[in-house]
């Protein structure tokens, strides 16, 4: 598995780079068998230390736990029992969903922007209807199914998640409701 460990204005040294490799990779071979990349991300926000730790499997999936603490190990600790817990929690299905596929999940390049928020007064009108763009950076759409693109966007603790339908063929979205249900947009 490849670590990429790295910190924002934080000295990232050894010994903590191989508690992570270490820890990380013993949590993450309890459960896949075949992880890939591994990302880890440090930082500090006033006086705790914040951890990220993202991990893309072979199957496609990714898994993400983020975590606070005052001491940079308890962070990193406590976002890899979250990393624990999701995939323990997700051990079953993600047997299941994948002891057919042979391959890896097919991934679509796509472009992803950021739009600027309105700051102007609502009374105001617009000066003009083109919105704009902040940021454009490259994104990827996986091919799943149904239940893996609710799986996907639940390991990763994302709201949404666009995927491409393996069996229709079509571009998908399932996101997660106020209501705590999961949705699904089949056009």
């Amino acid at each position: 598995m490849r670590f990429q460990i790295s910190g924002k204005q934080i000295d990232i040294g050894e010994a903590l780079q191989s508690h992570v490799q270490e820890t990380l990779g013993g949590t993450v071979g309890k459960y896949a068998g075949r992880p890939t990349d591994a990302s880890v991300y440090f930082s500090k926000s006033a006086h705790e230390y914040v951890c990220e730790a993202n991990v893309h499997l072979s199957t496609g999936l990714n898994a993400a736990a983020k975590a606070h603490a005052t001491e940079i190990y308890a962070a990193f600790d406590a976002a890899c029992e979250k990393m624990d817990k999701q995939l323990r929690r997700y051990k079953r299905r993600l047997k299941d969903h994948h002891k057919d596929r042979e391959q890896p999940v097919e991934v679509s390049e796509a472009s992803s922007y950021i739009l600027a928020a309105e700051t102007e007064n609502a009374d105001s009108e617009p000066e003009s209807l083109q919105p704009l763009i902040v940021a454009e950076m490259e994104t990827k759409i996986p091919s799943l199914s149904v239940g893996e693109a609710v799986m996907q966007m639940e390991l990763a603790g994302s709201p949404v998640l666009v995927f491409r339908n393996e069996k229709k063929d079509g571009l998908n979205v399932v996101y997660r409701r106020e209501d705590g249900n999961i949705g699904w947009i089949d056009p």
